[in-house]
């Protein structure tokens, strides 16, 4: 199995009543319970999209049958295969990250991985300035220097969510969770750190790389990216679901709970794993 990188765009997916159901019946118990527990439809077609994601990817590229795939969730909440039935892919990573119009995953064969995407989206309240404020723990004074190197708020905007994206993929890599002190890791945003890749004009992904041994807690050891970086597919739900086998009978009442969500809430949130 080589390198994946897949983004599905949640945000446009409008699910019919069938496509929904059968979603349902595609993911383990647990995991279709959190997404109806989701109180917004954005979330739980970007949470759904998210679970179908990663059983296609252990299904077409680690050849397990859907219907036998076993997710479990560390301590952070990181999803992670139990049934690696021959132990014959000991150092396979995975990853997703949702927010914006898109979610997205990164797999690799050998090495850790963690990947982060976000949209440049105006603060919900406030101005550039005043919301860079309430933000400034979040960066180093080397980084905020880099982030406010243009006098352009926008462009200023642009690189805070890009330098956002590449501090939690290298989070999410060694999997220590949103409670790291984001002042512990410092980025030069540099192609040569990590792999970088934009699906529009708003959307920023950066996938961190290296292997465990590799990743310490002050700075970005990360590998370099090669000349062939991997690009993202686009996927739509009938790719998701392509390899799909039911695992739960239908279940019409979930239908009705996703009808009774509004899309999002009034305000758009900063971030959403």
């Amino acid at each position: 199995m080589g390198s994946v990188r897949w983004a599905f765009p949640c945000a446009a997916w409008a699910p019919r009543r069938d496509e929904w159901l059968l979603a349902a019946r595609l993911v383990q118990p647990e995991e279709k319970d959190r997404v109806r527990q989701f109180a917004f439809a954005r979330d739980a077609k970007a949470a759904m999209a998210g679970r179908l994601l990663i059983r296609k990817l252990i299904a077409e590229k680690l050849c397990i049958p859907w219907n036998e795939i076993h997710l479990q969730r560390t301590s952070k909440g990181k999803p992670f295969l139990v049934n690696d039935i021959l132990g014959s892919h000991p150092s396979f990573n995975f990853n997703i990250s949702h927010q914006g119009d898109y979610v997205v995953l990164a797999a690799e064969p050998e090495l850790q991985v963690g990947i982060d995407i976000m949209k440049t989206n105006l603060p919900g309240s406030g101005s550039i300035p005043d919301f860079f404020r309430i933000m400034k723990r979040q960066f180093t004074e080397a980084e905020w220097r880099a982030i406010k190197s243009i006098n352009n708020e926008w462009i200023q905007l642009d690189m805070f969510y890009r330098h956002w994206a590449l501090k939690e993929s290298f989070i999410k890599a060694i999997g220590i969770g949103i409670g790291f002190n984001l002042q512990r890791i410092e980025f030069n945003a540099s192609p040569l750190q990590l792999e970088e890749t934009r699906l529009d004009d708003l959307h920023h992904v950066a996938v961190a790389l290296g292997k465990p041994e590799v990743f310490v807690q002050k700075d970005s050891n990360v590998l370099p990216k090669d000349l062939t970086q991997p690009q993202f597919q686009v996927l739509t739900f009938d790719d998701l679901v392509a390899a799909g086998v039911p695992i739960a009978p239908e279940d019409p009442t979930y239908w009705d709970n996703f009808c009774s969500k509004q899309e999002c809430p009034a305000r758009q949130s900063t971030h959403s794993r």
